[in-house]
């Protein structure tokens, strides 16, 4: 196998993963920064620690990402698979990250294996998609709505007859526990996601055996470059978060992060499913706000949000399918 493929294709996967760290920032600390219950710095210096700590949880869903999706293909056309596939990712989290637009990184990733591997004549585990991907993709942004507001609504009858400065306090020192738990959450799946990738380069390029464990290396790699990524910052998602959904205080900052952190440790843990954390985060800011009053929801950019999550995967893949053609022409 050409090393140089090799090299390539695996800085491309820590090219990804920067992507995903600065385009998915606003997921761990977009709440707490909008409620001024941390600065701006303070915020992503706390993200990119936890994020760092998180890639080293657990490696369930690296396996799903590196051995449940696709069949990992061989030769040079199995790493010109993988290039493509992340180029069409990239593409994607550049183009919504631009346009200020909350989608997944994640769901890019995988629409990006998927158009690659269908290009490249690859088999498509199309009961790990659906299983492990689509049902979660409607699943948890349902769960994360729906326990929002119950999480919601038993924060306010808990605290409902505490005085609503100090109570606003609390929540306020309460938030940089809630969103370091975000943040550990965000590196738990979305650093391991990279990892799944790393590994499949490495089993084609017969450095490592089907099956291995993840090198540690390969750990901190990907671990360091979503930090990187997270402490750069989104700034034109974090105001979408932030501030565009719904104006949020800091109990419902807190409400929504622990939903969203909850959320992320019980499926990586119990279900090894790599869900979006941005699903997760703004369906609970939604819900959240659904607490306060229905129409305090601006359903409208909340819609905008949704058709994104529904076209990120085959926008992907059809751009990694038509970057695989380019590849295999050239090669």
């Amino acid at each position: 196998m050409d090393t140089f493929a090799l090299v390539v294709t695996i800085g491309v996967a820590l090219f990804f993963t920067y992507t995903n760290g600065f385009h998915d920032s606003a997921n761990a600390i977009a709440t707490s920064v909008s409620t001024r219950a941390l600065t701006p710095r303070a915020a992503l210096a706390m993200a990119a620690v936890m994020n760092l700590a998180g890639a080293f949880l657990g490696s369930g869903v690296a396996k799903t990402v590196s051995e449940g999706l696709i069949e990992t293909p061989e030769g040079s056309k199995g790493m010109g698979i993988l290039f493509a596939a992340l180029v069409g990712a990239i593409v994607w989290n550049l183009i919504t990250w631009y346009f200020g637009l909350p989608s997944s990184s994640s769901h890019a990733l995988f629409g990006g294996m998927v158009g690659a591997a269908l290009a490249g004549g690859t088999t498509v585990y199309w009961h790990g998609v659906v299983d492990k991907i689509v049902i979660p993709m409607f699943v948890s942004p349902v769960v994360g709505l729906l326990a929002g507001y119950l999480v919601m609504t038993a924060i306010l009858w808990i605290f409902r007859r505490a005085n609503p400065h100090k109570a606003k306090r609390g929540f306020r020192i309460a938030q940089t526990v809630s969103a370091a738990g975000m943040a550990l959450g965000h590196g738990l799946q979305d650093a391991q996601k990279t990892m799944g990738i790393v590994v499949m380069a490495l089993v084609i390029a017969d450095v490592e055996d089907y099956g291995d464990p993840i090198p540690v290396w390969v750990k901190v790699a990907c671990a360091l470059m979503l930090s990187l990524g997270t402490y750069a910052g989104g700034w034109r998602i974090m105001r979408t978060l932030g501030r565009k959904i719904i104006e949020l205080d800091p109990p419902q900052g807190f409400a929504a992060e622990t939903t969203g952190a909850s959320i992320m440790f019980t499926t990586s843990f119990l279900f090894h499913a790599p869900i979006s954390t941005t699903h997760v985060i703004t369906s609970s800011i939604m819900g959240v706000g659904a607490t306060k009053r229905v129409n305090a929801v601006r359903w409208g950019v909340a819609k905008n949000i949704i058709l994104g999550w529904f076209i990120t995967m085959p926008a992907a893949a059809l751009v990694a399918a038509a970057c695989f053609g380019l590849v295999h022409l050239v090669a």
